[in-house]
């Protein structure tokens, strides 16, 4: 990673970080979390911080007070508010690569924070949208970047 490149997180590394079955991508999740932690290279949005508190409490069975505590944790990563111009963006993207609305508006959203990286394993991996690559966050490693 050179200076300046940022990774936009999606919900689900999120939800991993917290999984109390899959020990594994649970494991992938922290490294992940941990190095944009200290990087200072982690962006996301308000729409992933509801999907990750709602999912958290109610598929993961997390207490709702320390999922409360992530999310306030994270929003020190300055999230990206929703707006017209973040859904005229993600119309862009349903339009032009046939994406659903929500996933549009992560795209869109990974954008306006001037993201080099999407870590996700809902989008195709390696999939490039302008600027922006796709990375499962489960296939690829963070040692993979000069941190």
């Amino acid at each position: 990673m050179s200076a300046g490149e940022v990774f936009f997180v999606d919900s689900n590394l999120l939800l991993y970080s917290v999984d109390p079955v899959e020990s594994e991508k649970r494991e992938r999740a922290l490294d992940w979390l941990g190095r944009l932690w200290v990087g200072g290279a982690g962006r996301l949005s308000w729409q992933v911080l509801h999907e990750f508190y709602w999912n958290a409490v109610r598929k993961m069975s997390l207490e709702p007070v320390r999922a409360r505590e992530i999310v306030e944790d994270l929003s020190t990563w300055k999230p990206v508010d929703c707006s017209l111009g973040l859904v005229q963006q993600a119309w862009h993207w349903m339009d032009s690569a046939q994406l659903a609305y929500w996933d549009a508006l992560i795209l869109a959203a990974a954008q306006r924070t001037g993201a080099h990286y999407l870590l996700s394993e809902d989008f195709q991996a390696n999939r490039r949208y302008d600027e922006i690559r796709v990375l499962n966050p489960f296939r690829s490693s963070p040692d993979e970047f000069e941190w």
